[in-house]
């Protein structure tokens, strides 16, 4: 199943991660926000994909272990470099964050669908090959 592209910069693609089920929480949290929270975080998108670098702690958080997030007030969208593809970011889901540090649960979820999403991007290119 195609990931969702959330922004194609010059330097990098932004898009969804898909769970191995084909959901995409990341998807679901991004399309239940209000308008101006997505274009917020659009604007954040568009620096990432269009720049590379993320200068503002503020806007771009650094969850350790090569997990990191987007950051809109309290609202957090954690996002991973993709190993098997050259030139994309993953977002793997969204939350709302209440305490000072990012959940140790939603940091492992993250890990979770970025795993998954990676198992199934491995699967299609083995796929493609020719027999």
């Amino acid at each position: 199943m195609a990931r969702t592209i959330a922004y194609q910069g010059t330097v990098f693609a932004i898009a969804f991660a898909r769970e191995k089920n084909g959901a995409c929480p990341a998807c679901e949290f991004f399309d239940s926000l209000a308008q101006l929270d997505k274009a917020k975080l659009m604007a954040l998108f568009r620096i990432a994909g269009d720049h590379g670098k993320f200068f503002n702690p503020e806007k771009f958080g650094d969850l350790s272990g090569g997990l990191f997030e987007f950051k809109s007030f309290h609202i957090r969208m954690p996002f991973a470099y993709a190993k098997s593809e050259r030139g994309l970011i993953l977002i793997t889901h969204g939350f709302i964050k209440k305490k000072a540090k990012a959940p140790m649960e939603e940091i492992a979820r993250a890990w979770r669908i970025y795993e998954e999403d990676q198992a199934q991007a491995k699967l299609a290119i083995v796929g493609k090959t020719k027999r």
